[in-house]
């Protein structure tokens, strides 16, 4: 059993995939799984560290905005067939299964005009322009929200999945989790993220926030800056006289789950995948939607959880340190009103996604 997995740019499309190769080893171990990527994703760091063999194929995404620019972007994608068609010729699989980002496409419509069986999975409630075009060259299209039933034309290939969690998040254990990031019970855990890119207004707000927790006894913060945004933040972070022991900056986590598990309150983005792995978690969260994504999918995403009394929505223009402060005081003081906001967190996390997924491949 041969399957090749695409999918790629961002944290939220690739997880997804290694979420569901991780349970197509589980019950198949004797299958060969092959990720087909390009070089510019985060794809080609992640794949490998999850202890998978990745190929790269070039292709970029359109410019609606300066449609000249998009003479580069059909080269690519003209070289980018032909690199998928060789890689499909040379694997030889039996199925290819899709989780977003441009990569995609040029994989799934290779795959289905060589007869092979391909599937895709959209994470948002909003579908991406790729999925949708892709629909009609496979068999299912996996969709993790119910309201992303209407953009798609072919509704009997729809499948109600949810988002595919890794393993890990599952199992994680809170106690297990401190020992490993070194911390003790006592500490308040904050952690802060903005995605797998970071988030500029997010990350501004939170200087603010380390400052006025540098140096407090008792809690700790996770402030995980993204990649771009890293080098500024350590620079401002020293020209403020931010050095406290209780203050971590880090450029990107790999072990999410061991952070997420430790934590005590979540401030992050509310796309799906990072929705879905917090409430696998059972974490109380701050979720700050993006105002820049396509159909404002992140503010529903947060609500669905919100909305049972597992998050606290504040959206991107109501968002400061003032405000971030406030709500970290009252549940650092209330712990029982913690603990209800964990179980209603809980309550909302999707099912096992990768086993519905799993069932309907035919493997």
């Amino acid at each position: 059993m041969k399957i090749i997995m695409t999918g790629g740019g961002t944290g939220g499309h690739i997880y997804p995939a290694i979420a569901i190769a991780e349970k197509i080893k589980q019950k198949r171990p004797e299958a060969e799984i092959l990720f087909v990527g390009t070089k510019k994703g985060l794809e080609k760091d992640l794949v490998p560290q999850n202890g998978y063999l990745i190929k790269f194929i070039t292709v970029s995404g359109f410019n609606r905005k300066h449609m000249l620019k998009n003479v580069k972007v059909v080269k690519d994608l003209c070289k980018g067939n032909r690199e998928a068609k060789k890689i499909i010729k040379d694997f030889k699989p039996d199925v290819v299964i899709g989780t977003g980002g441009y990569v995609c496409g040029p994989v799934v419509r290779a795959a289905h005009k060589m007869g092979i069986k391909t599937f895709i999975h959209e994470q948002n409630a909003f579908p991406g322009m790729t999925n949708k075009m892709l629909e009609k060259y496979v068999e299912n299209v996996f969709i993790s929200f119910a309201d992303a039933e209407k953009y798609f034309k072919n509704k009997e290939k729809l499948i109600l999945s949810g988002n595919p969690v890794r393993r890990a998040f599952f199992e994680a254990d809170k106690i297990y989790s401190r020992k490993l990031i070194g911390e003790t019970d006592d500490n308040f855990i904050l952690l802060c993220f903005g995605g797998s890119q970071g988030a500029g207004k997010i990350n501004d707000v939170m200087i603010d926030v380390a400052e006025s927790l540098n140096g407090v006894k008792n809690i700790s913060l996770y402030f995980v800056t993204g990649s771009a945004y890293y080098e500024s933040i350590l620079e401002k972070m020293r020209n403020q006289g931010i050095d406290g022991k209780n203050i971590h900056i880090k450029k990107y986590i790999t072990n999410m789950q061991d952070y997420l598990s430790a934590a005590d309150l979540v401030i992050c983005r509310s796309g799906a995948l990072t929705v879905s792995e917090i409430t696998v978690c059972g974490k109380a969260s701050i979720l700050v939607p993006s105002p820049n994504v396509t159909g404002n999918h992140q503010y529903y995403n947060a609500k669905a959880v919100a909305d049972k009394g597992g998050a606290v929505i504040v959206e991107e223009k109501d968002l400061s340190s003032e405000a971030l402060l406030k709500i970290i005081s009252h549940f650092k003081a209330n712990p029982q009103k913690l603990m209800e906001m964990e179980a209603a967190s809980a309550k909302t996390a999707p099912c096992d996604a990768t086993k519905i997924i799993y069932e309907h491949l035919g493997i």
